[in-house]
């Protein structure tokens, strides 16, 4: 790492510690959300009442209640009828994952194009997770979305940072490097702070450890796996990766050929997936 990599990676830790830079907080909706959550006598009509007051995530919460994903035979119109599809627990984490896209804008027209672009490709891996934990996992496909979401959330205090110096904005190739860096550490402080549930408190930083050792397959490995899906062929460096290192894949049960006629038999449900989340 050169050393203003270091300097700068260590200038951003010592401002979190010393609230001069301050980890993101959750938009207020998805904290009502989640309020909603946590009580066990929450009704669907009291989470509509939340979820309602937001325009544009209620109408994300339908189209994603009438998207191929549940494979629905009859479109539905109102919010209710949606959660009533949805449920609780589904509802509540993709409401919290997706209301998450108003913190991924900025200012400053550089800052906003990158953060919208990380947006976008959690969106595109959120996507990809979902449909992956159907056909591989037993785990909850609510809770894979919201990992896909969730796993670059780590970028946000970087930019941040880099907002206020204008140098390190400029130079695209080192503020990468940081990114790279410090994505995955700062990704677990700041899910830790919101009291995300622990399986998915550390998918920002070991959804990038290629080589991880687990005993089962966990919410990381669909992150790791529809993060190689979504770069497949695009020329970078993850997209380069031979997939045959990649441990996720053998715990997932799957093919690291993404070529495969069973990658392409699930490429029109990604494709949906996507679309529902975007």
């Amino acid at each position: 790492m050169s050393h203003v990599v270091e300097r700068v990676r260590d200038e951003i830790i010592s401002a979190i510690k010393n609230d001069q830079l301050v980890l993101p907080t959750l938009p207020e909706v998805a904290l009502q959300v989640r309020e909603v959550a946590d009580d066990p006598d929450a009704s669907l009509d009291q989470l509509a009442k939340v979820i309602g007051n937001d325009a544009a995530l209620s109408a994300r919460i339908i189209r994603v209640a009438n998207s191929p994903l549940l494979r629905a035979n009859r479109h539905i119109e109102d919010l209710k009828t949606a959660l009533s599809r949805l449920g609780m627990e589904y509802t509540c984490n993709l409401a919290t994952g997706l209301a998450m896209e108003q913190m991924f804008q900025a200012t400053s027209d550089l800052v906003d194009s990158r953060l919208r672009d990380v947006w976008m490709r959690s969106s595109e891996v959120a996507g990809i997770c979902h449909v992956l934990c159907r056909h591989y996992t037993k785990l909850q496909p609510d809770k894979a979305t919201l990992a896909g979401l969730i796993h670059k959330i780590g970028v946000l205090p970087i930019l941040t940072y880099a907002e206020e110096h204008p140098s390190l904005l400029t130079d695209s190739l080192t503020l990468d490097r940081v990114i790279d860096e410090l994505q995955g550490p700062l990704g677990d402080m700041i899910l830790k702070a919101w009291e995300f549930p622990e399986e998915l408190v550390n998918v920002p930083s070991r959804h990038l450890k290629f080589d991880r050792k687990a005993e089962t397959a966990d919410y990381a490995d669909l992150v790791t796996v529809a993060l190689l899906q979504s770069h497949m062929g695009d020329g970078s460096a993850i997209g380069e990766m031979d997939y045959q290192d990649v441990t996720a894949f053998e715990r997932l049960g799957m093919d690291p050929d993404m070529q495969s006629a069973e990658a392409e038999d699930l490429s029109d449900e990604m494709a949906a997936a996507m679309m529902a989340l975007q």
